[in-house]
């Protein structure tokens, strides 16, 4: 245990809901809501967590369990966990030293930390901490910019590209309209030239100033062609970001990508769309080996690794909680959460009877039809059954 966790687990921190309840305490209300908040009336953002819910492991016994090893490779890179943190853009709005914090956390812990089109810092800036690190790109108007960016990325020693397909335009976020969502001054968007992210901080009634911004910079017209020209351009492995789709997965194998990350943005797109972890064992399926495949969205806890894991994933990619940790604490809090999150993976793989991940796949998964919460006579379960290349539903 570090001392960073100790501190924490002293002050009552047993579950990553307490950093949550705990940034809430400190962000001002317009900010809290853009970092929790989803798109629409928020019905993906809540499938998230009631999918997580649902599924149900089937612990495997009389297994050595004794020795255990958590570390993983994720895109050619050693990770003391099967975790990555997921691209958030403009981490300065919840702690003044944002991403610097973040990836010096990441950096402790072991894990990759993905750098976003978004940051409030450089990735220069970011990858002189010392972590792995990935770079996100948002597909820009200017497509010569997004080629440079990657160019930046790999001299500053970025060990993968990860392409967000999922956002040709910011959806409605129904807080940050009301809000009317600005960021303030001391918060830019580092990547862009000074002046050229000035959108997100007019205020304008009704507006969210950042959908605005981002209205102007990305490209809707973000297709296949797109993909293959930066698959040509970078000798990083690529990863694509925000496919839901099992025929867009295999399509995305075709094209030569290195990783999927079955996402739905953590609920802050499509409204409406499937829960990511719904998405993830036919996707795996489609895939069928030819790339990795990683899961983001709605991850609250150790057990939701494992779940992802046991579904054919290959690791996950941790949002919202790295923010919690971030604004409740800096490098520390950020630090915290990460290793409380190694805490809970550990006992919920050894307590499946797994020695470390790669174990996982051997793991039954079933899904409770009634949900977390309720309470009955008989269970209605959807069963899950396993093989090399993840979980395909029956």
């Amino acid at each position: 245990m570090t001392a960073a966790t100790d501190t924490f687990t002293s002050g009552g921190f047993f579950a990553l809901a307490d950093f949550e309840r705990a940034a809430d305490a400190v962000l001002p209300a317009a900010v809290r809501d853009f970092v929790a908040g989803g798109s629409g009336a928020e019905l993906t953002l809540a499938a998230n967590r009631a999918a997580f819910d649902r599924l149900r492991i089937v612990p495997r016994t009389l297994r050595d369990v004794s020795e255990y090893e958590g570390a993983t490779t994720l895109l050619g890179s050693r990770s003391a966990m099967p975790v990555a943190t997921a691209p958030i853009g403009y981490q300065r709005l919840v702690h003044p030293k944002g991403e610097l914090a973040a990836v010096r956390a990441a950096a402790e812990a072991g894990i990759p930390f993905t750098v976003g089109t978004l940051s409030s810092y450089t990735v220069e800036e970011i990858t002189a901490v010392g972590a792995t690190t990935w770079f996100q790109l948002y597909w820009l108007r200017d497509r010569e910019r997004s080629f440079d960016l990657v160019r930046r990325a790999e001299d500053a020693g970025c060990s993968a590209v990860m392409l967000t397909v999922d956002v040709p335009w910011m959806a409605r976020r129904r807080r940050d309209l009301r809000n009317g969502f600005v960021l303030p001054d001391d918060v830019v968007a580092a990547h862009f030239p000074a002046g050229a992210e000035s959108a997100a901080h007019q205020v304008v009634s009704g507006e969210s100033a950042v959908a605005r911004h981002t209205a102007a910079a990305f490209a809707p017209s973000l297709s296949w062609a797109d993909l293959e020209e930066l698959r040509r351009r970078t000798r990083l492995p690529l990863l694509v970001k925000g496919v839901l789709d099992p025929a867009d997965a295999a399509q995305a194998a075709e094209s030569g990508v290195d990783g999927i990350v079955v996402s739905n943005h953590g609920g802050r797109q499509m409204d409406g769309a499937v829960a990511s972890i719904d998405a993830l064992a036919e996707v795996c399926a489609a895939v069928d080996g030819r790339c990795e495949v990683l899961l983001d969205s709605g991850v609250r806890s150790g057990l939701d690794v494992l779940k992802a894991l046991a579904l054919g994933a290959s690791g996950v990619l941790l949002g919202r909680p790295l923010l919690w940790g971030l604004a409740t604490g800096g490098a520390e809090g950020a630090r915290a959460v990460l290793d409380l999150l190694a805490d809970e993976l550990r006992d919920a793989l050894g307590l499946a009877g797994c020695s470390g991940p790669e174990s996982a796949s051997t793991l039954r998964v079933v899904r409770d039809a009634m949900g977390a919460g309720r309470t009955g006579t008989a269970h209605d379960h959807t069963t899950c059954t396993t093989s090399h290349e993840g979980m395909a539903l029956r």
